[in-house]
């Protein structure tokens, strides 16, 4: 265990691993005339496309847990350089739907191997990433993040009282 990870808070880890890890493919990634959120987009888009969905900024934004307004500034920018089509949604004209061009799809595929490799390097420790211990690590990033974390609302504060009551 690292001297930064002695008597560290969960809360603490968690974060300097996801800083640790958008660092690493922000370098990763830059090469390829990307960052890390521009990667994100992109490989979401892939993976997204891939089961035959063309989604929208707001489902791209609910997908990746980044903001609506900071997809649309990344899309605009990927759409300039070429990597994104952006275009009406035929079913809701205030909304645009999202796709790679040829050339995003190229890109993407490029940073994905590269990201991969860098996945492979993070889960050496635990063995891999098909180890059962880094399966695991999975299950339990997955419900991690399936945890709320909005504060507690009023209704919620007397939910709890109204329990304590006999």
């Amino acid at each position: 265990m690292s001297s930064a990870a002695e008597g560290a808070t969960a809360g603490f880890l968690v974060w300097r691993l996801s800083m640790k890890w958008r660092v690493a493919v922000d370098r990763a990634v830059a090469p390829l005339g990307l960052t890390h959120a521009q990667y994100v987009v992109l490989a979401s888009l892939y993976g997204m496309a891939r089961s035959g969905l063309r989604p929208s900024q707001r489902r791209l934004a609910d997908h990746t847990g980044l903001e609506a307004l900071y997809i649309s500034k990344l899309a605009r920018a990927l759409e300039a350089g070429g990597l994104v089509a952006r275009t009406r949604d035929p079913d809701d004209p205030r909304a645009m739907q999202l796709s790679l061009t040829e050339e995003g799809r190229e890109v993407t595929r490029r940073a994905i191997t590269v990201v991969q490799g860098l996945l492979d390097r993070l889960l050496e420790p635990l063995g891999g990433q098909d180890s059962p211990r880094a399966r695991q690590f999975t299950s339990e990033l997955a419900a991690l993040l399936d945890a709320p974390l909005d504060p507690p609302t009023e209704n919620d504060e007397n939910d709890e009282h109204d329990k304590e009551q006999p």
